[in-house]
Formats: C-alpha cells, sequence, structure tokens
C-alpha cells in the first residue's frame, strides 16, 4: 500500500508527512520511504496553538476553530507530498494522522480523569484528500489504563530490532523519549518511557529572551556556561522520582515552568540559561538510563533521532555523560531523524487496518495489548470496496 504519515510535535515546528511504500504487516513488514517534506507552521499559528495549550490563555472557541483548521493543514501536508514525489493523490492508499497534542493528562488529580487531546480534525483530512484516514491513537490506549504514551516503541522494535545489538532508540523532540531494544527483542521485552524535556526549554528560552524560534545547531548553547547547582534544582521535579511507565509533556516543562525557571534564576545571562537547559535535557536523559535502562539491558548503542539530533552541543553533552556508549544518528539506519515518526504513524495506520495490537503496556501502563487508532471514511464511495483495496477483507 502507498500510506502518508503525518507528525506534528510538541516542538510546535509544523507538519512532517512521509509517503511510505508498506508491504505486508507485523514482522513481515518491508518499507521503503518514497518522499518526505515538511510543512512549517506560520508564527500566527504557533501563537494560536501556544495558547491554545496555556490553562490561562485557553478557550473552547479557540480550540474549536483550531482542530478544523489544523485538519485542512494537514491535508496539505498530504498534497504537498504527492506534489514533490509526482504520484496523484488518488493512488494514496491510507493516510495515519497522529494530530497535534494540546493537551495530555496521564496521572491527574481528581476530579480530572486521565485523558489526552489531539486536535486536526480527520473527517476534514478524509474530505479533502478523498482518502480513508487512520487517526487518534492515544485513546485506546488509555481507555485500557495506559497513558497513550509513548507511541512509537512498536515501531521502534518493528522496525530497529537487532539480533546483535542492544539499542536504545532516543528520540529528542519538545519531549525527549526513549525506546529499549535488548538484543534480539520480543515484543513483550519492550522498556520505553518520556525521560523529560527534549527542546521545549531551550526553545521556549529562545523566543522569551531572544526572540528567535531555537537554538540553531546548539550554536548558542556552545557560548554559555553550565550552572549545575541550577541543574540540581531542576532535577528535583516530581517527574524526574517517579519509575516508568511515564510520559510528560508541555504541561509539565512547557511555557510556565520556563518562566518561572528565568524568574528563579535571574541573575544568569541568556546564552547561560540556554546552555544550562541544553545541559538539563542531557543530564535528565543519562540519568535516566543510569536507573532504569543500564540495570536491566546491555547497550550497544544509542540512536537519536528528532530536532534535537540536529543540536551539536546537546549531542556533545549526552556523549560526554555516557562516555562508554556509541552514539548514532537515525540516519545511518535508513531513516532520517526528521521522518522517523510520521513513517511511523503510516505503519501504524498499516497495522491497524490488519488488526495488529500496537500499544506497548509496559510502556504505557495499560491493562493490556489493544489495537490503536479510529477510522474515517472519505464523504462518499463504496466503503467496502475501499476497505478491500486496504487489503481488510
Amino acid at each position: 500500500m502507498l500510506v502518508v504519515g503525518l507528525m506534528s510535535g510538541t516542538s510546535l515546528d509544523g507538519i512532517d508527512a512521509s509517503l511510505v511504500k508498506i508491504d505486508g504487516f507485523g514482522t513481515s513488514t518491508k518499507i521503503k520511504v518514497i518522499k518526505s517534506t515538511f510543512l512549517p507552521y506560520e508564527q500566527t499559528l504557533k501563537e494560536e496553538l501556544l495558547s491554545a495549550m496555556d490553562k490561562k490563555r485557553s478557550n473552547v472557541e479557540q480550540i474549536c476553530s483550531l482542530n478544523f483548521k489544523l485538519g485542512y493543514l494537514f491535508a496539505d501536508g498530504v498534497k504537498k507530498v504527492c506534489r514533490e514525489a509526482d504520484i496523484p493523490l488518488s493512488q494514496i492508499d491510507l493516510i495515519g494522522s497522529h494530530g497535534q497534542t494540546i493537551y495530555h493528562l496521564p496521572n491527574p488529580l481528581p476530579p480530572l480523569t486521565k485523558s489526552s487531546l489531539q486536535i486536526g480534525d480527520p473527517s476534514v483530512l478524509a474530505y479533502e484528500t478523498k482518502t480513508l484516514v487512520v487517526s487518534n491513537f492515544r485513546a485506546m490506549d488509555i481507555a485500557a489504563g495506559g497513558e497513550g504514551a509513548p507511541l512509537i516503541p512498536y515501531i521502534d522494535w518493528l522496525l530497529f530490532r537487532s539480533k546483535r545489538k542492544g539499542r536504545i532508540l532516543q528520540n529528542i523532540g519538545g519531549i525527549g523519549n526513549c525506546t529499549v531494544l535488548k538484543r534480539n527483542a520480543k515484543k513483550e521485552d519492550i522498556i520505553a518511557f518520556d525521560t523529560g524535556p527534549g527542546n521545549m526549554i531551550i526553545d521556549e528560552l529562545c523566543r522569551t529572551l531572544l526572540n528567535i524560534p531555537y537554538d540553531a545547531n546548539g550554536e548558542i548553547a556552545s557560548q554559555g556556561k553550565v550552572h549545575h547547582d541550577v541543574i540540581a534544582k531542576l532535577m528535583d521535579h516530581d517527574f524526574f522520582k517517579k519509575s516508568p511507565p511515564k510520559s510528560t509533556g508541555r504541561e509539565e516543562f512547557g511555557r510556565e515552568f520556563t518562566l518561572k525557571m528565568i524568574k528563579n534564576f535571574s541573575d544568569l545571562s541568556a546564552k547561560d540559561l540556554i546552555a544550562t537547559a541544553t545541559y538539563f535535557t542531557a543530564y535528565s536523559i543519562a540519568e535516566a538510563y543510569k536507573r532504569f535502562v543500564f540495570p536491566e539491558a546491555k547497550i550497544d548503542e544509542i540512536v537519536v533521532s528528532g530536532g534535537g539530533g540536529n543540536n551539536k552541543t546537546l549531542l556533545k553533552m549526552i556523549q560526554s555523560l555516557l562516555p562508554d556508549k556509541k552514539l548514532i544518528k537515525m540516519d545511518d539506519l535508513g531513516v532520517t531523524s526528521d521522518e522517523k515518526e510520521a513513517v511511523g504513524f503510516a505503519v501504524l495506520a498499516n497495522e491497524y487496518i490488519y488488526q495488529q495490537k500496537t500499544n506497548m503496556p509496559k510502556a504505557t501502563g495499560a491493562k493490556e495489548f489493544v489495537l490503536l487508532g479510529q477510522l474515517t471514511f472519505p464523504p462518499y464511495g463504496d466503503q467496502k470496496k475501499l476497505l478491500t483495496k486496504t487489503l481488510l477483507t
């Protein structure tokens, strides 16, 4: 099948779209990435999303509008990747869309209920592309008692397990998350959890203090001084005291956390704050491995993906904290760092069509393995024929 995977992460940069040819399912899955592209968010939209994620500024009218606005943008992402691949939209069999997370409540206090909200309405996407859509991948895991995150560990296992090497696949987007694959790992062996902040605090410091979107290549951090006394205070956050399974998001490490950091350490320069925040990400990743991974598995290499993989200063810091481990980029395994998650949602959509259970209870805390995703048909046509076309009989 030809499947387009769509991802928009916590960094709020824009939409990653990957067109993937997929043969088979489960452990027989074979993929070929035909084309990947990126559709950046305009600054005004990014500000709208940041506002919608902020409890003090958010409102229902804004969220209602954004849900459909993003649906059209996701459709634009599908059309763009097809256009760049020179493949007619009509030849696409399936779309897998993660949507845009605007709030994640894995462990709320009463009277709130465990939940997660991704927007970007799949009906708009299905209508605009006239294609079958699988979306809302987190909900069923939460219904089964899990946190609905992380979602990518199944893909990591399916595509990157090795008989000879123990691997940690570390994604560094807005939030950092890792998948631990022991040598010759079985599905039941997977360990996965969020490690803490990725680029989120660094980006917010750049926006607030320097009026730039992010620290390109870690240049600013490389010029600043890391304040280890500040690191010790930041690591006192409750999230780091929890054992996996665990997940986090902008609710804990977003704008509110960053503004508090600026206020509490107002004597530090912008460069020093950014350097310290970068080290905080590196240190939280290394500490997570030392506490929860290395006692359980022999690790030969750490494979980095996501936007953080482009931050040279961050990678140097991680390597300095883990000097005896080999650090490589996802690109070395045949999928680029930037496209990995979009490719992942193409594969998850394919797995849903074949009724494969793709959550990882050991990673999310769910009671059992369940199907992830919901199906949205295009606005007209023979639904039986559509399902037959996508190999479900």
